[in-house]
């Protein structure tokens, strides 16, 4: 079997994860002229960053707060409202 047949079977068999690098080796090298193991080496290299990107992505939380007060006679507690949101943090930290 030649090695156009072989790279042309493997990049088909390929999961979804890996349509975009399919895309990018069909688009960007000469499928006909590649050989089968510097397809595999592509897509080692290519599953290699897959696997380091969510250990360098890290959640965070910002929480930003834009309040105008047009009535300066409200009433409102502003201890209370935080003791409200610490509670909520806290019992959602477990999600975060």
């Amino acid at each position: 079997m030649s090695h156009e047949k072989l790279v042309r079977k493997i990049l088909r068999s390929l999961s979804n994860k890996y349509d975009m690098k399919v895309i990018a080796i069909e688009e960007a090298q000469d499928i006909s002229n590649m050989k089968v193991d510097e397809l595999i080496g592509s897509l080692q290299t290519f599953e290699l960053v897959m696997i380091d990107i969510p250990k360098k992505m890290k959640k965070s939380i910002t929480f930003i707060s834009n309040t105008y007060w047009e009535d300066a006679q409200c009433e409102v507690d502003t201890d209370e409202i935080i003791s409200d949101v610490i509670v909520f943090l806290v019992g959602n930290s477990t999600k975060f």
